[in-house]
């Protein structure tokens, strides 16, 4: 079986806030999902929108593994994980190709879903 490419992630509310570690197959869209707080949940709940820090796993089940050991640590390791290769906690979306456009895309097919009308006019 070919094996699938996984991405770990972690996205933060500001620098030092709120974290958020998660796992994905698609960092892009993924991404683009918590900007556009087109999910209801944890990173909409408390404005978790900037990409972090990530890394890239050829195999999906290292990554679920990875991100299992790593939102065991203490927050005083993760923001040192993430210091060490983003000191400035700059938001890295831009860098993987998420634009503005992007997001509000996203953000009008979220609420579009929502909106639609269950009765028949």
């Amino acid at each position: 079986m070919f094996p699938h490419r996984g991405y770990v992630y972690i996205m933060a509310s500001k620098r030092n806030g709120t974290l958020y570690i998660g796992v994905t197959n698609d960092l892009l869209r993924r991404t683009t999902e918590h900007k556009a707080s087109a999910l209801p949940g944890f990173t909409s709940r408390y404005g978790v929108k900037m990409l972090v820090y990530f890394e890239v796993f050829e195999n999906f089940d290292q990554a679920i593994y990875r991100e299992k050991q790593i939102k065991h640590w203490n927050r005083a390791w993760k923001i040192a994980l993430i210091e060490r290769k983003n000191p400035q906690w700059e938001d890295l979306a831009p860098k993987i190709g998420v634009t503005s456009e992007c997001i509000e895309s996203m953000r009008n097919a979220y609420w579009d879903s929502v909106d639609s009308p269950s009765s028949g006019e």
